[in-house]
């Protein structure tokens, strides 16, 4: 019992510091235009609980993280089900494929971060390469959302002015289906590739203070 209660206030903890940095980083860090925002490695934390306790609770923790994700932006999510938000598209089925994608989906699947904690021997390698594979795939789940639902607005956002001339080269030359993933793969890079980077490094970092990696169980 003492074991469970330790795992769950510890868990509550970091999963606090994890909204503390990403409130933090939103005072100073301007969000995209459509959504995501580069923090102050914010998903560090729910990595780093995965790594401690294990990837089934890991991923427990990650869905209580989505759900918290989903409280913060409720603003964008409750603007979702209004009409034309996604053009002439389904309101309703849109809506709920981008809680399901951008939030249960996108932050649950962070709770893989510890997946080498038991294959790996060295502390700071585990959770740096566990850190690549969690948000990596977070950041898959993004690609899949952004070309499921704001696919259309890949020509416009190519060739907007300012945009570097590859843009409108890729409209001339790619298919609409291709596009479309260019388009939500560059559009979420922006912020998910130097989110990936620094969390991947201050992993390294983060293991050298003793005790901080130590597997509890």
């Amino acid at each position: 019992m003492a074991n469970k209660t330790r795992r769950i206030t510890e868990s509550a903890m970091l999963l606090a510091v994890a909204i503390v940095l990403e409130l933090v980083s939103k005072t100073f860090i301007p969000e995209q235009p459509f959504g995501g925002q580069l923090t102050i490695v914010s998903m560090l934390p729910v990595v780093l609980i995965s790594y401690r306790h294990g990837v089934k609770w890991g991923l427990f923790s990650g869905f209580v993280y989505a759900l918290l994700e989903m409280a913060l932006g409720a603003k964008n999510v409750s603007a979702a089900f209004l009409p034309g938000y996604f053009g002439d598209n389904a309101m309703v089925v849109n809506a709920l494929a981008m809680c399901l994608l951008d939030y249960l989906v996108a932050f649950t699947v962070l709770g893989v971060g510890g997946i080498f904690r038991d294959r790996i021997a060295r502390p700071g390698m585990a959770l740096s390469l566990g850190s690549l594979v969690a948000l990596g795939l977070r950041y898959v789940t993004h690609i899949a959302s952004g070309y499921i639902l704001f696919a259309s607005y890949a020509e416009w956002f190519f060739t907007q002015e300012g945009f570097p001339a590859w843009g409108a080269q890729l409209v001339e030359t790619l298919s609409p289906f291709a596009l479309g993933l260019a388009y939500s793969v560059v559009y979420n890079g922006f912020y998910m590739i130097p989110e990936i980077i620094f969390t991947a490094v201050a992993s390294v970092l983060l293991a050298k203070i003793p005790g901080i990696v130590r597997k509890v169980s």
